[in-house]
């Protein structure tokens, strides 16, 4: 009886051992391979800066952006990472400046709303756009909620622009214009914990180009973005 005992025993101790390994190994595996926040999705609220003074805006002006990012990992529990990506932009502006054409020439002035009423007017940006991030995170392979800290930068070549000016003198509308700043590169900054993450976005030149005036002063605005990303797998 004592003989069988052991012999129970000694299997059972195997078997817990072989399977622990198996566990060991499983998790290694895990930590090997996984990757983080792939996807991304972001809704932002979107200022300008650096506006001249009779300048203003008005209404909800919205960003809308998503795309892929490589998740490269560069420490053995994959907590800090680099990542590198492709993604799409649309940016909405509702401002007072009234961008015009006349004669195959864009003009741009300050809309005077006590001799022409005004229900919308905007210009819009349409970016393919390249993230950089420096990804620092708590997470495990099983932990999807966690604290994460994203700083990084971002390039923007804008393929597309628009403009829209709607009036009681009719409306307007202006594409491809030449006066808006092809390359535009900022700042971005994610941090959240969970499914919430903040969002910021600093560009750091300007939306137009030096053929942007008002009265002789160049339009040197810049964009300012501020809103909620949602990572992905």
């Amino acid at each position: 009886m004592k003989k069988t005992f052991l012999i129970v025993l000694f299997i059972i101790v195997s078997l817990v051992g072989f399977s622990q390994n198996i566990d060991d190994k499983e998790k290694s595996e895990l930590y090997k391979n996984y990757r983080e926040d792939q996807f991304y999705i972001s809704v932002t609220y979107n200022l300008l800066n650096k506006k001249p003074s009779d300048v203003s805006q008005s209404g909800f002006s919205t960003g809308f952006h998503f795309g892929f990012i490589r998740d490269m990992p560069i420490n053995e529990r994959r907590t800090v990472a680099l990542g590198i990506g492709l993604g799409l932009s649309t940016n909405s502006y509702n401002q007072n400046i009234g961008i015009t054409e006349t004669n195959n020439q864009i003009l741009f002035n300050i809309i005077d709303e006590s001799q022409i009423n005004v229900s919308k007017n905007k210009f819009t940006t349409y970016l393919l756009e390249v993230p950089f991030e420096f990804r620092w995170r708590k997470s495990s392979p099983t932990n999807y909620n966690f604290l994460r800290i994203y700083p990084g930068f971002k390039f923007g070549y804008l393929f597309y622009n628009s403009t829209k000016l709607k009036s009681d003198q009719g409306n307007l509308k202006l594409s491809n214009i030449d006066s808006f700043n092809r390359l535009q590169y900022g700042l971005t900054l994610s941090a959240g914990y969970g499914t919430w993450n903040i969002h910021a976005y600093y560009g750091l030149n300007a939306i137009f180009d030096d053929s942007a005036k008002i009265n002789g002063e160049v339009l040197d605005m810049t964009s300012f973005k501020i809103g909620l990303m949602f990572y992905i797998l």
